[in-house]
């Protein structure tokens, strides 16, 4: 067959279209394909770079840092050079030990990677803003002529150097509360009751009651240092005030006597710190009729939580007087037992529930904004006690996890023997009142 015939044979021949079209197609499918690979990698740099931001903006304006020092020496509102520097170490730092930069430097020096940084006092408040514009050098999208996808992003922080802040002490003064603090306390207890009771009850029936022997042997009951380091709590807090009213105080227990157990103050919130001290010399061991009286059910974490929200009004920003923080400083040993028929999370006994805090009861205060520090008193193994082996050794590892939950972030300290309630107390007001936080 001639040259030209085959020619004309090839070209009336349809049988290569399938591999023509594909031909035809690859190109716009690796282009597809290129575009999400690309995209992919340039949102998952930008949230490196989001995490990075918000380090350095957190960073720049810690409680220890230059730049907070920097500010409370400034006589006038402005910006604070320290700050700023360390913001931008902070976010190349970080940036270089995710290895998105090598060196990080070159980045800022070729235009491919942006950096704004902001921090300035105003009145009382020290604002940290931290904004990022990047190119993310693409792999496919080259093809056609797209070499970089731009991101950026801001990141904001504030510290209060001093905010206006209400503290709602919640106290839970309960029968399980007359426990011995410390272990000796307990064996102390163990060794001078016949049936090797730890609980120091308040039976106002019976003068021969275990809360009178406790007094008279010299035993501290977790409910005595709960008092005391409430009381040291006002002092610190009036020696740390910047300015008057900055904080104020209430104090609340689960109630006096069992017979009209309920959310009782015993001082609404007060600026008078030396006030609220005095008043709190009125915290002491709810009282009970008699053992057994009601079938023990006098904790419910469950009510106070639910009237202490309805007590906390609006929460602020702290930034004047109409415009607090408010803070619920819940502090108890994490059991209750109480009537509660429906919804109780361990086994009922009858219609009484023992369990550890119910944290649906935590949320709608976190909800509104009001911040939940958590003090949780441990409570403390009894093994020669039956009722403690049969309803509360079952959940025991589940309390410290469960009253941690129900705090804020960061804000929960748990409080062994040997630390003493009052250092751990003192510890977390300090927490609360330095904290610096993420800007929305």
């Amino acid at each position: 067959m001639s040259g030209t015939g085959q020619i004309a044979r090839l070209l009336r021949d349809r049988g290569g279209n399938f591999g023509i079209i594909t031909a035809l197609l690859a190109l716009p499918l690796c282009g597809v394909v290129g575009l999400a690979i690309d995209f992919s990698r340039a949102l998952d740099q930008r949230e490196h770079m989001l995490a990075a931001a918000d380090a350095a903006a957190l960073g720049a304006i810690a409680e220890k840092s230059s730049g907070i020092a920097a500010a409370r020496q400034m006589m006038t509102d402005g910006q604070i050079a320290a700050a700023i520097d360390d913001a931008r170490k902070l976010f190349t730092a970080q940036l270089a030990a995710r290895g998105l930069a090598d060196p990080v430097e070159k980045e800022f020096e070729s235009g491919a990677l942006k950096l704004d940084v902001d921090v300035t006092r105003n009145a009382n408040t020290v604002s940290s803003n931290v904004s990022f514009e990047a190119r993310v050098p693409t792999t496919f999208l080259g093809v056609i002529g797209k070499s970089y996808i731009p991101i950026s992003g801001t990141a904001k922080a504030l510290y209060q150097l001093g905010s206006y802040i209400d503290f709602f002490m919640l106290l839970d003064n309960t029968p399980s509360m007359g426990v011995g603090a410390t272990p000796a306390d307990i064996a102390t207890m163990e060794a001078n009751t016949g049936d090797k009771c730890a609980f120091a009850c308040h039976e106002t029936g019976n003068p021969n009651n275990y809360y009178n022997l406790a007094k008279k042997l010299g035993v501290s009951m977790r409910i005595d240092t709960v008092r005391k380091a409430t009381q040291e709590l006002t002092q610190t807090a009036k020696s740390v005030m910047r300015f008057p009213e900055q904080y104020r105080m209430g104090v609340y227990t689960f109630g006096a006597m069992a017979e009209d157990a309920k959310l009782t103050a015993i001082s609404a919130p007060n600026a008078n710190l030396d006030t609220v001290r005095k008043f709190t010399d009125a915290v002491d061991l709810m009282t009970i009729p008699k053992q057994g009286y009601n079938n023990d059910q006098q904790t419910s974490f469950d009510s106070a939580l639910t009237q202490m929200n309805a007590i906390i009004d609006t929460p602020g920003l702290g930034t004047g007087p109409s415009d607090r923080q408010k803070v619920l400083f819940f502090v108890a040993d994490g059991v209750g037992d109480s009537y509660k028929p429906k919804g109780c999370t361990k086994t009922l006994t009858g219609n009484r529930c023992q369990e550890p805090i119910d944290t649906s009861f935590c949320k709608p205060l976190k909800d509104r904004g009001i911040s939940i520090a958590v003090l949780y008193t441990t409570y403390l193994p009894l093994p020669k006690n039956s009722w403690y082996n049969s309803w509360i050794k079952p959940f025991q590892s589940e309390i410290s996890t469960k009253m941690q939950a129900c705090a804020s972030p960061g804000l929960f300290f748990e409080v062994s023997p040997t630390q003493g309630i009052s250092d751990a107390m003192q510890a977390l007001f300090m927490k609360i009142i330095n904290r610096p936080r993420l800007a929305s």
